[in-house]
């Protein structure tokens, strides 16, 4: 597992990290040549050989559009490029595909942005999405990759929390915008995570409400939404974690 900037205990911003392993218990901080600026609220995907980080905020709480690749192999920072870069910001999302990093959202020195790119790091070069049907803008939503589609869901828009998304083709640069009927309430700052056959949406934070323990399953196939069981459910939160084991989601 490999972790990266962020803020200390006393809210200074960092550009340093570590490897754990878990076979041994035992970590190893990773290199700080050519890292990236510290920052927070950026994201971080991994190809299979490098994690790539992008944006997010500085030390003055300025927005970023700046990144780096960190190979673990060889303990090694390279910069993304800043050609055709999206706009800086912060609380987007990222997911990568297969072959490209898709970044999304977030919110940046001209507000909530519904726009994104697509990065390859086989060319170090980034290419915009397409804005038709695209979501409205938010920032602290969630998004997924289905093997052949992004779905984006939830945030926090303009005013207030939504409860609408959409799915992005990076193969067509087409956004089809998802089912609201049978929806989780709106929220932001909840998680989500892809089962293989649905993406489940928990948790989160509303204005007026607070922290929430409700969440759906959204089926893309059939574009429906089925709600999670509240029984047992964990009391309700938000900034939590989720993770998919194959079998359940654990929060």
């Amino acid at each position: 597992m490999i972790v990266w900037g962020g803020h200390d205990q006393n809210f200074l911003t960092l550009n340093t990290g570590g490897r754990y392993d878990p076979a041994t218990d035992s970590w190893l901080p990773i290199s700080t040549n050519n890292v990236p600026d510290a920052r927070y609220s950026h994201t971080a995907v991994w190809t299979g050989i490098e994690m790539i980080v992008w944006g997010g905020d500085d030390q003055n709480i300025l927005p970023l559009n700046t990144g780096g690749r960190y190979d673990p192999a060889t303990d090694s920072w390279l910069a993304t490029s800043t050609n055709n870069v999206p706009d800086a910001r912060y609380g987007h999302t990222a997911v990568w595909t297969g072959s490209e990093m898709i970044v999304w959202g977030g919110f940046g020195d001209i507000g909530t942005l519904n726009t994104g790119a697509r990065y390859n790091p086989s060319s170090d070069s980034w290419t915009a999405t397409g804005t038709t049907n695209a979501p409205s803008p938010r920032y602290f939503h969630t998004a997924v990759w289905i093997g052949s589609e992004m779905i984006v869901w939830g945030g926090r828009g303009d005013t207030d929390e939504v409860n609408t998304g959409g799915r992005y083709n990076p193969g067509t640069d087409v956004w089809t915008t998802t089912s609201t009927t049978g929806a989780p309430d709106a929220r932001e700052s909840h998680t989500a995570v892809w089962t293989g056959d649905e993406m489940i949406v928990w948790g989160g934070f509303a204005l007026g409400v607070g922290g929430l323990s409700t969440g759906g399953g959204y089926n893309s196939g059939t574009d429906t939404w089925t709600a999670t069981n509240l029984a047992n459910a964990p009391e309700a939160r938000y900034y939590q974690t989720a993770v998919w084991t194959g079998g359940v989601m654990i929060v």
